[in-house]
């Protein structure tokens, strides 16, 4: 039995060496007839490929469509008809309540109607409790003429304002001592307010006696003015700067005349702030595409926004001594209450007198002007594809 088996291995392993040499010269002729084959058939295959490509690109244009697609960061993954690019300041009621609500002034107030959703343009305020004659009545003008409103509370007192009929009808917004534009940085993002036509962010020592915000939106767009403000009664007010006095001559003005001798007045060659150009920052008025430029000008960590002002033109989509300009026929009172620092009676001690924070708030803006001059500067040096409009 061993004997045959071993007789049979032997037998199958002959027969197997004779079927793989007979097996090789068949392949080798295989390869060479296709590698022959390919040489003539390529050129011919690529060009069909390219024109399926061609013709593929034609019958769904699609790919090429989603390809220059532009999609917020992050929502790539999502389907584009579910994506909400933009939001607004609009409260919206826990049910359907359709009929209109009104406070005890029916005049003035009503929200969850057709009017309070078509509020157009915002209204927002650095706001103290100390101050809240002042508010009061900034607040009412301002809801009557249907904007929306937001109030940033500095001081962290709210609920003292729910004794006012309006309390419910604004947005509160409370954090210690910051100021308009850390509020406005973080609250006030470009897309969360681009419903709004105007953006108005004011302090809060303010008086509107001879202002009406519906015909100062129609005179700014009658004007062509995306960056501007309300002239300041010279009579009542406590005026900083020249450019911002009212005049009675035209319903505008966008330039000062300061004769100087030593080169630094204002004249009708004056093309730089603040002669032209230029507004004051206590009661500034945005268009919405001039405020996403100004939201990014505003620095993460500097609160108080000074330097800014001089550059608020490059964000005024276009010439600024056309479309910056204080607006004469509504005008206001400002008052120059200080507001932020103050004296703190708590940290007052026997040997001294309870301490001004006024001079720290002071100090402190100066400082951070320094900072903002040298940060402009720096990025104005490193961006080489950058060009200065007002060299």
């Amino acid at each position: 039995m061993k004997s045959s088996g071993c007789a049979f291995i032997l037998a199958d392993s002959k027969s197997c060496r004779s079927c793989l040499c007979s097996i090789f010269p068949a392949a080798s002729l295989l390869c060479v007839v296709l590698f022959v084959g390919t040489a003539y058939l390529a050129p011919d295959y690529k060009g069909k490929l390219l024109k399926w490509q061609i013709a593929d690109s034609f019958e769904n244009p699609k790919l090429e469509e989603c390809k220059n697609q532009c999609r917020p960061s992050g929502s790539e993954s999502l389907p584009e008809g579910i994506v909400s690019k933009t939001s607004n300041l609009k409260m919206q009621p826990l049910w359907d309540i359709r009929k209109i609500r009104r406070s005890k002034d029916k005049k003035v107030y009503q929200t969850m109607d057709s009017k309070a959703n078509s509020s157009t343009n915002l209204f927002a305020m650095a706001v103290g409790i100390k101050q809240k004659d002042l508010v009061n009545k900034m607040v009412k003008k301002f809801l009557a003429s249907d904007f929306v409103l937001m109030l940033f509370h500095y001081d962290g007192v709210v609920n003292e304002w729910k004794g006012f009929g309006w309390n419910d009808h604004v947005i509160h917004v409370s954090a210690i001592n910051q100021t308009k534009w850390w509020f406005a940085k973080r609250f006030l993002h470009p897309d969360i307010v681009a419903e709004y036509s105007y953006i108005f962010l004011w302090d809060e020592d303010l008086g509107v006696d001879n202002f009406h915000p519906g015909r100062y939106v129609s005179i700014v767009k009658h004007e062509g003015l995306e960056i501007s403000q309300p002239a300041l009664d010279v009579h009542k007010s406590e005026v900083h700067h020249q450019i911002t006095a009212r005049g009675r001559r035209t319903p505008v003005h966008r330039r000062t005349y300061k004769p100087s001798g030593n080169g630094k007045g204002c004249d009708a060659s004056s093309t730089a702030p603040p002669c032209t150009g230029w507004i004051e920052m206590m009661a500034p008025v945005f268009s919405r595409t001039a405020w996403r430029c100004v939201w990014y000008m505003i620095q993460n960590d500097l609160i108080y926004a000074w330097g800014l002002d001089m550059q608020l033109g490059y964000c005024a989509q276009g010439d600024r001594t056309k479309n910056v300009g204080v607006v004469d026929a509504e005008y206001i009172v400002h008052y120059g209450r200080p507001t932020l620092g103050g004296l703190d009676k708590t940290e007052a001690s026997s040997q001294s007198h309870a301490k001004d924070h006024r001079l720290d708030v002071r100090r402190q803006s100066y400082r951070e002007l320094d900072v903002f001059k040298k940060r402009w500067k720096k990025a104005m040096d490193e961006d080489k594809c950058w060009i200065d409009p007002y060299p």
